[in-house]
């Protein structure tokens, strides 16, 4: 796309729509801070708020030119904006209104909230060090890969036609995948179900998936990197697969269960949210209501499966809402995406090959994330160990790894 000149609307609207995605992070650490116990509460928040320092360099430095930076045979970027050098004030070859710079800082945090979506699935038991290595090495060897692959300009799944519009296969799938992997290699916590491990503090679980719901407008909508048509649509079904997915997953629950659960409305809310990520620039607010449904049904009852019969100790349910989420919402474009919305017709509006090119994306993606996150995991283990010791894990992460408590009461 050739340079033109800076458009000043396009430019606030993604500009607003990275400081949406921004305040996802600390969202995100409300929401899971308020489902673990009250001794791991800091020691969650912390992951979320660290992870937005540490990727924000990194993003700087190297993590931009490897996922956006001109193209190494489909696969990587190369060192060309290494330290962002070439990367500036005028449009880049991703928006012709916008400024470099700001499509980058949009980028930015999509980058930092994927690592720290995977941190639910170790909360209340992995040390700190293996964590922090674990992320700087994650956001370079899988979220920068699948990145340009994905969205770059010669990636090769946008030359294949693989679709995402805002990031079902480069954010969610990855992560859930990376999140399960994680959670089988270091085990279940202590007391995993034998005793309860129940959430410490639900407002600020339903605190921070309302301020998930607010900064997805950014996520999604923002994509357009335009204040077009394209994103009023983005930001109609995001709301409404939303909606559809809060009321699903209560539903379901209460009728599984007896009573309507807040954390259910909270959890379904955010699948919802998940699903209709990669679609958001494809689908009509018609097909956003059954993709929020399928959410609240595919994810609620995934919960169930990991715990109860495949007993593997995902603490927060990352693979069930973003992994199970994020396959159904990418499978789901190849469904009910729409020309006159997007650009493309997928299966139901005549072209099966589209929803074929959302299988091999999915699948590769699955595979890859997968692959090198195990590797990733087993080097850290065998130079530092991944976990914290068992009494450490018991008296809990606040105290004995930052020396401070959430509550004085």
């Amino acid at each position: 796309m050739a340079p033109t000149a800076i458009d000043s609307g396009d430019t606030a609207w993604v500009l607003a729509s990275a400081a949406l995605v921004m305040l996802m992070t600390p969202a995100l650490g409300f929401f899971y801070g308020g489902l673990v116990q009250r001794k791991n509460v800091l020691a969650t928040i912390m992951h979320s708020f660290f992870i937005l320092a540490l990727i924000s360099v990194q993003w700087v430095l190297w993590g931009y030119t490897l996922a956006f930076g001109p193209d190494r045979g489909g696969l990587i970027g190369g060192f060309d904006w290494l330290a962002l050098d070439g990367v500036g004030i005028e449009p880049g070859p991703y928006s012709a209104t916008v400024p470099h710079e700001a499509f980058m800082a949009y980028q930015m945090m999509f980058a930092v909230i994927t690592p720290a979506l995977i941190t639910g699935a170790f909360a209340e038991r992995k040390r700190f060090k293996a964590f922090v290595l674990f992320t700087l090495l994650w956001a370079t060897f899988v979220y920068a890969p699948v990145a340009h692959w994905v969205w770059a300009l010669d990636g090769w799944l946008r030359e294949y036609g693989a679709l995402d519009f805002a990031g079902g296969t480069v954010v969610h799938i990855t992560s859930g995948i990376s999140a399960l992997v994680a959670a089988s290699m270091l085990g279940r916590r202590i007391g995993f179900g034998r005793e309860p491990l129940d959430p410490h503090n639900l407002t600020l679980t339903v605190l921070g998936a309302g301020l998930l719901w607010f900064g997805w407008f950014g996520f999604n909508a923002g994509s357009a990197l335009a204040a077009n048509g394209l994103a009023a649509n983005a930001f109609v079904v995001t709301n409404t697969a939303a909606a559809m997915g809060a009321l699903t997953w209560m539903t379901v629950s209460w009728m599984r269960h007896g009573q309507p659960s807040v954390l259910g409305a909270a959890a379904g809310a955010v699948a919802g949210l998940v699903a209709i990520t990669p679609a958001s620039g494809f689908v009509d607010a018609q097909a956003a209501i059954v993709i929020g449904l399928g959410a609240g049904v595919v994810c609620f009852f995934a919960v169930d499966l990991l715990k109860k019969v495949i007993k593997v100790d995902d603490a927060l349910d990352v693979f069930a809402v973003h992994g199970v989420g994020g396959i159904w919402g990418a499978l789901a474009t190849g469904l009910f995406a729409k020309e006159s919305v997007g650009g493309f017709d997928g299966l139901f509006y005549g072209e099966p090959e589209q929803l074929l090119k959302q299988v091999v994306a999915v699948a590769v993606v699955v595979v890859y994330a997968g692959a090198v996150s195990w590797i990733i995991l087993k080097a850290i283990d065998l130079v530092i160990g991944l976990r914290v010791p068992e009494q450490e894990e018991v008296l809990g992460l606040d105290t004995t790894t930052h020396g401070e408590i959430a509550y004085q009461l």
